[in-house]
């Protein structure tokens, strides 16, 4: 996994830019108050799947505070860190929106120990009534006995890693888990009242697209609330990137990948989900968007959150800061006193903008007209390319025209299989 940016450093008390806290009451006082998240990193793995480039670790013991055993205390310290440098930073107290635990694999805690984080995160911060509460799962760390644990702590939502249905290709990303692994796993989250999403990865070599139809099957026949589905990267530096470039792998197929997607959509679509990002589907027969995973809808919409844990990032009304990636350099700032974050940045407006088009461009609330025509104007475009871009991305099928009508850039199904084109035409000032 590459190094981390170095960004601009962050100072040992965690104290943030002077203006933070007076963006967050401005846009309150706006009456477009910022929502506040909290993702929490779980480092640990007991495989490193061969195309994961995340900061995971299958080591047990990582050092004082970063063991297995440990970690929920130090992710804890990080909670009251945090509380007291938005304190101190003049950060008005809001309450979490949603929780997030991620990895890694959460679950390779006991449910006890993610159940006391979440509850030193209300103790310090409070959360909204109704407010999502998701740990990532692997399918083989699930009993009921877990999932009825995590529930009765606070918990609503198990997001599994089914990834395939089919052997053979779990095989070859090195997932550990076997089939019969899902259903029993959302067998028992639905047994304890929890809502349900299943993540599932296509165009692994070797996958037909019959291997594919029956993941989306076996899927679809387990009722999830939520679908995400990711065509697998080749990232550099993982044992899956490796392989490829001994050729004892074929490389990613992105033709074969496109057909597996426009395939999942039919399906999905079909058994009764709509699509609200390119890679995720929600059961919403009355498109009241009731299933959505509002957690990454908030990170879409640009709000913020505080990021727990090594490598963990953050972000608060502009600021962009990142956490020491090792454990144990994580754990041992926070023992000594220090901020875990090691850098931070300001993207200028030119990046947010940029940012904000890669991101709105992905989703079926789509990216207003108008913030594009700012970004024109601040560039001196007086408006005539801007309508010839969008003109011509309605004529070649990739923006919906009904929508660019009422002032909204919406990809169409084939503008989510190019969305690289929409985001180059639109971010081009």
């Amino acid at each position: 996994m590459p190094a981390l940016p170095l960004g601009m450093p962050v100072p040992d008390d965690g104290a943030l830019p002077a203006d933070v806290g007076a963006r967050v009451r401005a846009a309150a006082a706006a009456g477009a108050p910022r929502t506040f998240s909290l993702y929490v990193h779980v480092p640990f793995c007991t495989v490193r799947c061969g195309y994961c480039d995340f900061n995971t670790y299958t080591a047990v013991d990582l050092g004082p505070g970063a063991a297995r055993g440990d970690y929920a205390e130090t992710a804890i310290a990080e909670l009251a860190f945090a509380e007291r440098a938005l304190e101190a930073s003049g950060v008005p107290a809001r309450p979490l929106h949603t929780v997030f635990f991620g990895g890694g694999t959460p679950t390779l805690l006991p449910a006890s120990h993610l159940v006391r984080i979440l509850a030193a995160a209300r103790e310090r911060f409070g959360i909204v009534p109704g407010a999502e509460v998701t740990t990532e799962a692997n399918p083989d760390t699930i009993t009921p006995e877990y999932a009825a644990t995590l529930a009765a702590g606070g918990f609503t939502r198990l997001s599994v890693g089914m990834q395939s249905a089919v052997p053979h290709v779990l095989a070859t990303l090195d997932r550990t888990h076997r089939p019969a692994s899902v259903p029993a796993a959302v067998a028992a989250a639905r047994a304890a009242g929890l809502e349900v999403s299943l993540d599932l990865i296509y165009g692994t070599p070797g996958e037909s697209l019959e291997d594919w139809r029956a993941t989306l099957e076996t899927a679809v026949a387990l009722a999830p609330d939520h679908v995400s589905a990711y065509s697998l990267i080749v990232e550099e530096g993982t044992k899956f990137g490796a392989r490829v470039a001994r050729g004892e792998v074929d490389d990613v197929d992105p033709d074969d990948q496109a057909d597996k997607y426009v395939l999942a959509d039919r399906m999905l679509a079909t058994a009764g989900y709509r699509w609200y990002e390119v890679s995720n589907w929600a059961r919403d027969p009355e498109g009241t968007g009731v299933h959505r995973a509002r957690h990454n809808v908030a990170y879409w919409e640009d709000q913020d959150w505080w990021g727990v844990g090594p490598g963990a990032h953050s972000h608060l009304a502009g600021v962009r800061f990142w956490n020491a990636k090792h454990p144990a350099a994580y754990a041992q700032r926070l023992a000594t006193g220090v901020t875990p974050a090691v850098g931070r940045e300001i993207p200028d407006a030119p990046a947010r903008r940029l940012e904000r088009v890669m991101l709105a461009a992905r989703t079926s609330t789509g990216l207003g007209l108008a913030e594009v025509e700012e970004g024109f104007a601040a560039a001196g475009d007086d408006g005539a390319r801007l309508r010839d871009l969008v003109a011509a991305l309605i004529a070649d099928g990739l923006v919906d025209g009904r929508a660019a009508l009422s002032g909204r850039i919406v990809p169409t199904l084939e503008g989510r299989l190019r969305n690289d084109r929409i985001v180059r035409d639109l971010a081009g000032f």
